[in-house]
């Protein structure tokens, strides 16, 4: 059968089963309800969009599918969203008529990048996202930092195990003014920030090489650099390597005279513009109780997307020993990405947990979420024409709470056993003619046999006599009572 269809999944893409299908859906109930308790109302927009509509934000080429997923229909050009922020931009420009102002909002859902995959990074992965749109208040940007930090704890990290690091794209924008990288030249900027967005990943050394020529990874590939001299490289590598104890206003002018003694900050210029943002959000944030050391300056975040003009934040974890495990998310200020449909200003802050990486980290740190869900109860089918009683057993388990489950295929008892081995079942219920005929089944706990049989060994004698510790008879109508014991101890 030469035409048979081979079974396998494009690369960049994963399945998901059990647990771990529900994983990103229990990261969303918790987050989603401290946004909505925040005051942020739930948005849901279309997985599709117009390419125009979302922009040109990811890798700048000729090519519409270039970093997004794109098809022609009609002669337009549509494409799967890459995030769920340009969809925003949209919709509050397409009701800016009928939305409060600020308008909050809410949202979760898959989004997918037509990128090169590799470990951790997923061409498909949910996001949950909480954005303001309409104020231009660093109160606005403070807020979502805040919020941020509580949604990050109630997805299931402690304090002490995740930082908010804060940056501002002004401070990388004056700084590259003072060395010569001019405003107009909006290809090498991004080259320049979405080098610095690989600091963790790359290193000082990888990326100073895309700061300069370019770099060839480990698969051979060669990715241009943003041809800088060395002299310009030196003072944004120190720049975007350079820590601050505590973010105060005076921090932060520190940092920019050390990395920079040559440039001043001028009245009213970009960095001083920075800086004074930054302290406002920084003084709110100490009066709101958040710099406990969850939420620091760090002049390393950039944040790889074109589209952030101000403050921009990164929730990275934090492992044993102060290791940095990376970032479960992201966000910052975008104050001209609705103005591309309005032509007006439309100022915007937002933040977005990247709830499939998150959910992978938390089963790395140990702290996964366990879910709600237990295995089901199995039914075993002993005669089929007798599989009305077994669902009406099955459904007794179900009216009371207990998840349950009729086996539906044709094999016999040791099969369905190892059946619902497979399945987890911490309970089989057995109901073969004997137990019929004295209107009663058999519960048999699985779990406790599963230990037993472990702790005994190859004792079979006294395995023999401990099955009745495994095993009980009941009356059919104390079933579900019984299930209910054996499931608590």
């Amino acid at each position: 059968m030469s035409n048979l269809t081979t079974p396998e999944k494009p690369r960049g893409f994963i399945d998901r089963i059990g647990s771990a299908a529900s994983a990103e859906e229990r990261i969303v109930r918790a987050v989603g309800a401290v946004y909505e308790k925040w005051g942020f109302e739930r948005l849901e927009t279309s997985a599709i969009e117009f390419t125009g509509a979302l922009g040109k934000f990811l890798p700048d080429t000729d090519r519409p599918n270039e970093g997004v997923f794109s098809f022609q229909d009609d002669e337009k050009w549509l494409s799967l969203r890459y995030d769920l922020t340009a969809p925003l931009a949209r919709f509050a420009a397409e009701e800016r008529q009928n939305l409060p102002k600020p308008f909050r909002r809410w949202a979760a859902g898959p989004v997918w990048r037509n990128e090169k995959p590799g470990p951790g990074r997923l061409r498909e992965f949910w996001q949950c996202d909480a954005d303001t749109v309409g104020s231009a208040s660093p109160a606005a940007d403070a807020e979502i930092i805040a919020l941020a930090c509580e949604a990050v704890e109630a997805a299931g990290v402690s304090r002490g195990n995740y930082a908010l690091k804060v940056s501002s794209r002004k401070l990388l924008e004056g700084l590259l003014e003072l060395v010569g990288v001019p405003a107009d030249a909006q290809a090498q900027r991004l080259t320049i920030l979405r080098a610095l967005d690989k600091l963790d990943r790359l290193g000082p050394q990888g990326v100073r090489a895309l700061l300069g020529e370019g770099r060839k990874d480990e698969s051979g590939d060669f990715t241009k650099g943003a041809k800088l001299s060395a002299g310009q490289i030196e003072p944004i590598l120190k720049f975007a390597t350079s820590t601050a104890e505590q973010p105060t206003p005076d921090a932060i002018l520190r940092l920019w005279n050390e990395v920079s003694p040559d440039f001043e900050v001028i009245p009213d210029s970009i960095a001083d513009t920075a800086v004074k943002e930054l302290a406002q959000i920084f003084d709110l944030l100490q009066a709101m109780g958040y710099l406990d050391g969850r939420v620091q300056l760090d002049t390393s975040i950039v944040r790889g997307l074109e589209y952030y003009t101000g403050p921009v934040f990164e929730a990275q974890l934090i492992g044993g020993g102060g290791a940095n495990l990376g970032s479960v998310g992201g966000g910052g200020r975008y104050d001209t990405l609705v103005a591309r449909f309005t032509g007006e200003s439309v100022p915007a802050t937002g933040f977005s947990i990247g709830v499939t990486r998150l959910a992978t980290a938390l089963v790395q740190m140990g702290i996964d979420q366990a879910s709600e869900q237990t295995a089901p109860v199995i039914v075993l089918a002993m005669d089929a024409a007798r599989m009305g009683d077994y669902f009406a057993i099955a459904a007794d388990l179900r009216a009371a709470g207990i998840r349950a489950e009729v086996y539906l295929g044709g094999s016999g008892m040791k099969a369905q056993l190892k059946y619902a081995d497979k399945r987890d079942a911490p309970i089989a219920v057995i109901q073969g003619g004997d137990e019929l005929a004295k209107g009663t089944v058999t519960l048999k706990d699985l779990k406790l046999g599963a230990k037993l049989a472990k702790d005994l060994g190859e004792d079979r004698e006294a395995y023999a006599k401990s099955r009745e510790q495994a095993q009980r008879e009941v009356p059919r109508a104390e079933v579900v009572a019984a299930v209910q014991q054996m499931l608590a101890r």
